[in-house]
């Protein structure tokens, strides 16, 4: 998985770049289609703001979250992530177990009813 990570009013440092790896090594694993992440880490008024941006099997999904101090906002806003693709992949697994439509007329049925099998 390929990680995209950007600073706004942050340098990012190796320290930094090697939490990063860490937390979303997990994320990696567990979702393998996954092909990249943009995270944004930018400070505004004392607090840090981590966005997070992904393509996940079609849809867009992102998480974001707030902290004075950078790593909490990190893990935070990678908790997040972690909820929203497994709230994805839920709907996708769901639709693979729907109900199939009936596709036989309702008077075939009745037919059937009306013969004597015994």
């Amino acid at each position: 998985m390929k990680i995209k990570l950007s600073g706004h009013h942050v340098d990012i440092s190796d320290g930094v770049k090697q939490y990063v790896d860490e937390k979303f090594s997990k994320i990696s694993s567990h979702f393998p289609t996954l092909i990249s992440l943009d995270i944004i880490i930018a400070k505004e008024h004392g607090e840090y703001e981590v966005e997070i941006r992904t393509n996940y099997e079609g849809s867009k999904i992102s998480a974001s979250s707030n902290d004075p101090v950078m790593y909490p906002a990190l893990a935070k806003a990678a908790k997040k992530l972690d909820a929203a693709l497994s709230h994805r992949k839920g709907h996708l697994k769901g639709k693979l177990h729907e109900k199939p439509t009936v596709t036989t007329p309702e008077i075939a049925h009745e037919i059937i009813q009306e013969m004597d099998l015994t």
